[in-house]
C-alpha cells in the first residue's frame, strides 16, 4: 500500500525540505524524487466527494470491505452494505462494483466510500432520466397509505438486494375511474409515469392514471381511423391460450381464434404461432363499443373447400393421413385444411370396431372411398371397408328366402334380435318373429347372447344389407292350422282373456284368438261376461288374409233353449206341461245359466 502524503508536507517539500542540487547527479535525482512526490500528489487531489468510481473489492475486514479505486489511495465501503442477516458476505473477492466517494481526503488511510450511495445516485439519475424524457417506469405497490398508494420504482439494471426508491401515487392517479377495492393493487407492479421530483427532499409523485388516458386516447384513435371490419392489418402475437392468441395492433389487442389461425386442425394455437411473432391478420368483427376484435389469419389464404367437390367425388378413392382418434372414428387429412371422417362402422365388414385404435392409429396413411360430400359444411364422410371385398354381396346366393340357416345370437334390442350367420353377415329376427302363441315384449323373454339357433331366412336385401329371419316359421302356424278346421255356423268353445269397450277377446286354442263385438253379446248378459271364464260361442265370420274370427254369443241362445228343453225332458219323461210352458220356464232362468 502506497503511504499518504499530507498536502502540507508536500508544500513543505517544494520549498525549504528540498536540499539544492550539487551536482548534475543530485539534480536528477532531485527531480526524480519531486516528481514521485507530484504524483502521489496529484493522485490524492483527483479524489472529490461526491465521485462515483469503479473499484475492485480486495479484501474483507472488521472495519468493512477494501477495495482498489485505482488512485494510490484505497477505499472503505462499510461492511453492511455488503453482509447478510447472518454477518456473511454477498460479494465475492475481485468483483467490480460503483462506489460513491463520500471524502476528498483518506481516513486513516482509506478513502470513505459507498456502494449504497453509488446505487442511489444511480437510481435518481435514471429517474431524473425518465422524468425529462417522459418515459414509463415500472412501479410496485408496497402498501395502502393516507391518499394513496406507496409503490417502489423498479429500474432495469437495478442490483438485487438493494433498497429501491419510494415514491407516492396520489389515489386520484391509481385508476381512471374512483377505486374502490384497494386490496387488489397491493403487490402489483403498475406502469405508471412520474409527474414530480424533488430530489433534494427525495420526493417521488407518480401517476397511473396519465398512462391510462393516453392509451385510451390511442386506442380510439385506431378504432376511429384504422380498424374496419375486412382492413388487413400487421400484429405482434402478444400471449397465446388454449382457445387462440391475443395480437397488439398498436394499442389496441384483438383476438385470433384457434379455429380462425389455419384451415388445418390444430389441437393448440402454440403449433402455428409464437409469443412475438409479426402476422399479418385480417379484422373479421369490430365491438367499437366493448372494444373487441375478433381476427382472421386463415382468412387471408385460398379456402381449399372451394374445389374440394370437384377434387374429391363419391364413389372415389382418396389417401390421406390419419390426424387423430376419437370414440367414433378417425380424422383423415387429405390435403391441408380439408379432413375426411371414417366413422367406426366403416371400418370393418366383419369386425365390430369398438373404437378406432383397433384398426388405427395417429400418423398411419390409409386409402378410403369417399362416401359423402358436404363442402357448405365442410364435411367428408369416408369408408376404409369399401376399399376391401364386400362379403354380404355373396349372401342372395348362400341364403336363399325360405331356407334355413344356423347363428349365434349377436345382441338383443328392443326391436328383436341379431343373429350372426358368419362373419360380417347378419340376419335380425324381428320381435314379431319369434313366437306364434307368446306375447314376446322383449326379446330376452326367448334368446339369449351367445345362443345358437335356427332361423327361417324371410328376405334378403343385398342392397340394403339386411336379411331378416324368423324362428317362428320353423313351426305350423296354430292360427293357419285351427282356421283351416273352422266353418261358420259352427260352435266353439273358448276362454275370455280380455275386455274392451268393443267387445270381448277370446282365446280359442293358443296362439288363435277370436273376437266377440258387443253387438253379439246379448243385452242382458254383456255385463256378465267375465274375464277368465269359459263360454261357448258361434262363428259368424273367418278372414284368413286378416287372421280375423269373428263369434257370437247372442246366436248361441237358440242353440241354448234347444238344449234346455232336451234337458229338460230327459229329466222329467212323464211330465204333461207343454212345450211353450218348457220353453218359457227356461227363457226365465237363461240369463244366469252358463254353458
Amino acid at each position: 500500500m502506497s503511504s499518504n502524503v499530507p498536502h502540507e508536507s508536500l508544500e513543505s517539500s517544494q520549498t525549504a525540505d528540498v536540499p539544492a542540487p550539487e551536482s548534475e547527479n543530485n539534480q536528477e535525482m532531485g527531480a526524480a524524487e519531486l516528481g514521485q512526490l507530484l504524483d502521489q500528489y496529484s493522485g490524492d487531489a483527483a479524489l472529490s466527494s461526491g465521485e462515483i468510481r469503479t473499484a475492485t473489492v480486495l479484501n474483507f475486514t472488521s472495519d468493512g470491505v477494501v477495495v482498489d479505486l485505482g488512485l494510490k489511495s484505497e477505499g472503505l465501503v462499510p461492511r453492511g452494505e455488503f453482509t447478510d442477516e447472518s454477518g456473511q458476505p454477498t460479494i465475492e473477492l475481485g468483483a467490480t462494483i460503483e462506489v460513491l466517494l463520500e471524502a476528498s481526503q483518506p481516513r486513516e488511510g482509506y478513502v470513505p466510500c459507498s456502494s449504497e450511495g453509488a446505487h442511489r445516485r444511480r437510481l435518481w439519475e435514471q429517474v431524473e432520466a425518465a422524468y425529462r424524457e417522459q418515459q414509463k417506469v415500472i412501479c410496485r405497490v408496497v402498501e395502502r397509505v393516507k391518499g394513496g398508494l406507496q409503490v417502489e420504482i423498479n429500474l432495469p439494471g437495478a442490483r438485487p438486494g438493494r433498497r429501491p426508491l419510494s415514491a407516492f401515487m396520489p389515489g386520484s392517479q391509481v385508476d381512471i375511474r374512483p377505486v374502490r377495492h384497494w386490496e387488489g393493487f397491493l403487490r402489483r407492479d403498475l406502469p405508471c409515469r412520474i409527474v414530480k421530483l424533488n430530489r433534494r427532499r427525495g420526493n417521488l409523485v407518480v401517476s397511473r392514471r396519465l398512462l391510462l388516458e393516453e392509451e385510451q386516447k390511442k386506442k380510439q384513435k385506431l378504432l376511429e381511423e384504422v380498424l374496419k371490419e375486412g382492413a388487413v392489418l400487421t400484429g405482434t402475437v402478444k400471449n397465446i391460450t388454449d382457445y387462440g392468441a391475443f395480437v397488439d395492433l398498436g394499442g389496441l389487442d384483438g383476438l385470433l381464434h384457434i379455429t380462425d389461425i389455419s384451415y388445418r386442425r390444430l389441437t393448440h394455437p402454440a403449433e402455428a404461432l409464437s409469443p412475438g411473432d409479426a402476422v399479418k391478420v385480417k379484422v373479421l368483427k369490430l365491438d367499437k363499443e366493448k372494444q373487441r376484435i375478433s381476427l382472421g389469419l386463415k382468412q387471408l389464404e385460398p379456402d381449399p373447400w372451394h374445389d374440394a367437390a370437384k377434387k374429391y367425388r363419391v364413389g372415389e378413392r382418396v389417401r390421406g393421413r390419419v390426424t387423430h382418434l376419437v370414440d367414433y372414428g378417425a380424422f383423415v387429412e387429405l390435403e391441408p385444411g380439408i379432413e375426411g371422417l371414417i366413422h367406426v362402422s366403416e371400418m370393418s365388414w366383419t369386425k365390430r370396431i369398438r373404437h378406432p385404435n383397433e384398426v388405427l392409429k395417429e400418423g398411419d396413411w390409409v386409402e378410403a372411398a369417399v362416401l359423402d360430400l358436404q363442402p357448405a359444411e365442410q364435411r367428408i364422410s369416408l369408408g376404409l371397408r369399401q376399399t376391401m371385398p364386400d362379403p354380404f354381396q355373396a349372401v342372395a346366393d348362400r341364403f336363399a328366402p325360405g331356407s334355413v340357416i344356423k347363428g349365434r345370437v349377436r345382441s338383443l334390442t328392443d326391436f328383436g334380435a341379431f343373429i350372426e350367420l358368419e362373419p360380417g353377415v347378419e340376419g335380425l329376427v324381428h320381435l314379431t318373429e319369434l313366437s306364434w302363441d307368446k306375447k314376446v315384449k322383449k326379446p330376452a323373454q326367448v334368446l339369449k347372447r351367445g345362443q345358437e339357433v335356427d332361423a327361417k331366412v324371410l328376405k334378403v336385401d343385398v342392397l340394403n344389407r339386411r336379411l331378416s329371419l324368423s324362428l317362428k316359421d320353423l313351426t305350423p302356424d296354430p292360427w293357419a292350422v285351427y282356421a283351416s278346421r273352422m266353418r261358420v255356423e259352427q260352435v266353439v268353445r273358448g276362454r275370455v282373456v280380455r275386455r274392451t269397450n268393443f267387445g270381448a277377446f277370446v282365446e280359442l286354442a293358443p296362439g288363435v284368438e277370436g273376437l266377440c263385438h258387443s253387438s253379439e253379446l246379448p243385452s242382458d248378459e254383456g255385463e256378465k261376461v267375465e274375464v277368465g271364464q269359459e263360454y261357448e260361442f258361434k262363428v259368424i265370420k273367418v278372414n284368413p288374409g286378416e287372421r280375423r274370427i269373428g263369434l257370437s254369443l247372442k246366436a248361441m241362445a237358440p242353440e241354448l233353449e234347444r238344449r234346455a228343453v232336451d234337458n229338460y225332458r230327459a229329466a222329467q219323461p212323464r211330465s204333461t206341461a207343454t212345450l211353450e210352458e218348457i220353453l218359457s220356464s227356461k227363457r226365465k232362468s237363461l240369463g244366469t245359466e252358463k254353458s
